[in-house]
């Protein structure tokens, strides 16, 4: 296709690519499509906004299918949406054709727009998705805590394949089972699946350096290909074995083991028998733990919606191979006055954005393009892709029980929403805030006499903890003396601030009470920032923010630990006012002390991860042009790292991929005073 001028001197592309534009086209952001500006002849310049500047763009668009952007005098994207006709579409907006005030805000803040074309109304509903997923508008049905699914692998690459959970891309040679609905489903699955199939779990490094069985050998996790206790044709029948129960034959796998069991016990061979046994009683543990698995459903996510007061819940079951894979609960983010098809249509292209599709989607209740969306899966899926919403039979009844599901997650989700906002105006009030916190940031650090020291940072705000937003900082300062706990706070807030002023530049809090304040965006800005500390914390705190002159930003309140320590007894600092206790039992003292044990918790937990990798650091490591390869072959030709310090340069050339200038590298390495 090619492109064409615009009457006020823009250029209007169609939909082809270009090795310079920055938007994605079908999700594939390995490719990109261009990002059309039809605003070059400078209507924006002109002072013109909302319905008057958008009726100005409407002389100018074409009546072909496409995607347009809002965008407010911040140059924020307000709203992306995708028309079968660009013209007739955005002109509803120029005519006031708008069915909430919330839509009718985002026309009056509206001060300019951009088009792309696209070749069919699929093309558009596909990128409109993805731009919704990359630039999250604020007036857009959005999709929230959206990680990928996590697999069960069962590797292909070696000859004893091995077991793992995999999530992200399937770049590793293998047979992928899933998804599933979080990592302790698939966690719970394979811990059973070892005691069925005893397949091992354990990397290829490891597997290759073993020189005896592991624990889980003894413990009947585990065959021990690694040092011959199973035969190749004895392992190599247990990973087709598995294979079959995770494609759905589990019947037939249960079926053979009972057979091998019978027969081990006619030859009185009961401890042959009895592990057959314990293999049966693992599968049948796994199949308890999937719920419903009605026979007419093979492959298929399920998907029902609860829409009631302002909050949606999409509830997502996912059945494969004819079992259950668990489900998961969205609450994403859109206008209370949408109905609940509204929500769900707009969710489902968003879903499927970065995901693999099955060949059938059931859902509660008919969405306005479904025909549409079934067709745009389709040609991503490279399958056909069926939705339905069943009417009668098993099908109808698997998504009455997700129904039941939604609504019952959604009553959890209400209430625990209002209690939330509860404890927030009463933080508020507790420490005569002028306006309820939307953003609460609890610091606290973690170390072991100065080593391995970790700075956490875990965020609260109107609907709970917001995981997505914690932050670990390595202390990194060598002029911090081991253990000066004043001085790694110093650098967490020197670090975590200044970084916040470079990327989003000093916060306005002229608008805290404007009455759309609920509807914006999560803020980059925290409200409040609560220290697990007292007075000298606090101090040490407050330098910093006056330092960077956000002191009257952001309000800091210390928490210092009680008399003995005793939770209940903590006593808090804020400025402008003497330290105070609050009573035993008051519900904000509970919050706190919640906020306060969620940063300990993560502290800790990056803490001991720090730790755990400096401990099981490997001298090769450190050595320049060692990678896995040659650290591997080195391992295997020497057996640990102390043997390989101490070996010649002739020794080491010895190894497989080592050439004589790498072998000294190595040497001079662990010999100081070797000679040049």
């Amino acid at each position: 296709m090619s492109g064409g001028k615009l009457p006020d001197g823009g250029v209007l592309y169609d939909g082809t690519e270009d090795e310079d534009d920055d938007i994605a086209v079908n999700g594939d952001t390995s490719r990109p499509a261009p990002a059309i500006d039809w605003n070059e002849g400078g209507l924006s310049d002109q002072g013109l906004s909302g319905a008057e500047l958008i009726g100005e763009f409407v002389k100018q668009l074409p009546n072909s299918p496409g995607v347009y952007r809002m965008f407010n005098a911040g140059g924020d994207v307000l709203y992306v949406g995708k028309a079968r006709s660009l013209k007739k579409r955005v002109s509803n907006y120029a005519q006031g054709r708008v069915h909430s005030n919330r839509l009718a805000r985002m026309v009056r803040e509206t001060t300019n727009m951009e088009f792309v074309t696209t070749r069919t109304e699929v093309e558009a509903l596909l990128l409109e998705a993805n731009l919704i997923k990359r630039l999250r508008p604020r007036y857009n049905v959005l999709l929230r805590d959206d990680k990928s699914f996590p697999y069960i692998l069962i590797t292909g690459d070696t000859n004893a394949p091995a077991i793992f959970k995999h999530r992200g891309a399937r770049s590793r040679k293998g047979d992928y089972f899933g998804p599933f609905a979080s990592a302790g489903a698939v966690g719970r699955t394979i811990n059973s699946l070892q005691r069925a199939f005893l397949l091992r779990t354990c990397t290829d490094s490891v597997f290759e350096t073993r020189t005896r069985p592991c624990l889980l050998y003894q413990i009947k996790r585990c065959s021990a290909p690694c040092t011959g206790e199973i035969s190749a044709e004895g392992y190599a029948e247990l990973v087709r074995e598995a294979k079959e129960f995770l494609s759905g034959k589990s019947q037939k796998v249960k079926a053979s083991i009972a057979e091998a069991m019978n027969e081990a016990a006619e030859d009185l061979d009961f401890e042959r028998a009895a592990v057959y046994r314990d293999r049966l009683a693992a599968l049948s543990h796994v199949q308890s733990h999937q719920g419903i698995n009605p026979a007419s459903v093979e492959e298929a996510d399920v998907f029902a919606i609860h829409h009631e007061g302002g909050l949606s819940c999409i509830q997502v079951f996912f059945f494969r191979t004819g079992q259950n894979w668990g489900n998961r609960a969205y609450f994403p983010k859109a206008d209370p006055q949408m109905a609940g098809a509204e929500v769900l249509n707009a969710f489902l292209a968003q879903f499927y954005d970065d995901k693999p599709c099955p060949r059938q989607i059931l859902l509660s209740e008919t969405v306005e393009e479904q025909e549409l969306l079934a067709t745009a899966l389709s040609e991503r899926a490279g399958h056909k892709v069926q939705i339905l919403v069943p009417q009668r039979g098993d099908k109808k009844d698997v998504v009455d029980h997700v129904t039941a599901n939604a609504r019952e997650a959604h009553g959890r989700k209400l209430a625990e929403t209002a209690s939330q906002s509860r404890l927030l105006q009463g933080f508020a009030e507790t420490f005569a805030l002028p306006y309820v916190p939307r953003r609460i940031e609890i610091y606290d650090n973690s170390h072991i006499m100065g080593t391995n020291a970790v700075g956490g940072m875990v965020v609260a705000g109107p609907e709970g903890f917001v995981k997505n937003q914690y932050r670990k900082f390595n202390i990194k300062s060598e002029d911090i003396t081991p253990g000066d706990d004043f001085g790694m706070m110093r650098e967490v807030m020197t670090r975590r601030f200044s970084r916040l002023l470079k990327e989003e530049g000093k916060p306005d809090r002229s608008g805290q009470r404007s009455e759309d304040s609920a509807d914006a965006a999560f803020p980059a800005w925290p409200d409040v920032i609560l220290i697990d500390g007292g007075q000298g914390q606090m101090t040490a705190v407050r330098a910093i923010l006056d330092e960077l002159g956000i002191a009257d930003c952001v309000t800091a309140i210390g928490v210092a630990k009680g008399v003995d320590r005793d939770a209940g007894r903590e006593r808090f600092f804020s400025l402008g006012r003497p330290d105070f206790t609050l009573p035993p039992r008051d519900p904000v003292l509970y919050f706190i002390q919640r906020l306060r044990d969620e940063a300990h918790r993560f502290a800790i937990g990056s803490h001991r991860a720090r730790r755990k990798k400096e401990m099981v650091k490997n001298p090769l490591d450190e050595i320049a042009g060692i990678g896995p390869t040659r650290k591997r072959a080195l391992l295997q030709h020497f057996g640990t790292a102390k043997a390989v310090s101490r070996a010649a340069i002739s020794d080491l050339t010895a190894v497989e991929g080592i050439s004589e200038a790498v072998a000294r590298q190595i040497y001079n390495h662990f010999h100081e005073n070797a000679a040049d």
